[in-house]
């Protein structure tokens, strides 16, 4: 399986509607609460997209490399940053060989990557690489067990090339994965418990941080944080 080619205007799109305005924003909620303070740490989003996390962890203070296998993304993603006001450094590679050394982050972020990485231990064990002993790596996918798993995969099998290959994850799975990377499980929550409705999720989205906290069953969201002991 090849990793599926985006384009800048989906994501802005999508962004652009409220059920993925509402998405994004419980999202980003749930992975900066595992990531902790950024102020002045080293920070490397895998897999940035358009700049999303990358941007919101400038925004919180942290020095932050964007690295993307996409000219495209990069570019739209310094067209942000630029509108935003923020120093984010852009990086072209892909998370199954970093082209970056190891130890040189406090905190890596991979957000919905691993979803389209065919090598995902690899790419997990390159994250762990390059995070430094003491450090974080954050890791968010999309949940094996919701509502929204099952109607991607409806469309991938009607021929959706996006989501015909993607892999949803389980907890268990994701804490496998950075074990097999010698790191620590620090933390996991789930969010996006509502369904893939505007309206629905305007109704359900004010007892997400309930059911993140009770580690409610559901979640379309999987937010992982593990830590690299300090040796």
């Amino acid at each position: 399986m090849t990793s599926p080619r985006f384009e800048a205007e989906s994501y802005a799109r999508w962004r652009a509607t409220v059920l993925g305005g509402l998405v994004e924003r419980t999202e980003t909620e749930v992975v900066f609460g595992l990531a902790g303070p950024l102020d002045g740490r080293r920070v490397l989003d895998v897999g940035a997209g358009d700049g999303t996390y990358a941007l919101e962890a400038a925004a919180r203070g942290a020095q932050v490399t964007a690295l993307d296998a996409e000219q495209g993304m990069l570019d739209a993603a310094r067209a942000r940053a630029e509108r935003r006001g923020v120093q984010v450094e852009l990086q072209s590679g892909r998370a199954e060989d970093l082209p970056l050394a190891a130890g040189s982050f406090d905190v890596v972020l991979a957000i919905t990557v691993l979803c389209f990485v065919p090598a995902a231990q690899l790419a997990v064990r390159e994250m762990a690489r390059v995070v430094a002993p003491g450090g974080r790596l954050v890791l968010g996918e999309l949940g094996r067990h919701s509502v929204w798993a099952a109607e991607r995969r409806m469309r991938g099998w009607l021929g959706s090339e996006t989501w015909r290959g993607a892999h949803f994850w389980s907890r268990r799975e994701l804490e496998e994965l950075v074990r097999d990377a010698d790191l620590r499980v620090a933390d996991v929550r789930g969010a996006v418990f509502f369904p893939p409705s505007a309206r629905a999720a305007r109704v359900m989205a004010r007892f997400e941080p309930i059911l993140t906290r009770h580690h409610a069953p559901g979640a379309a969201f999987l937010a992982l944080a593990a830590d690299k002991p300090r040796r």
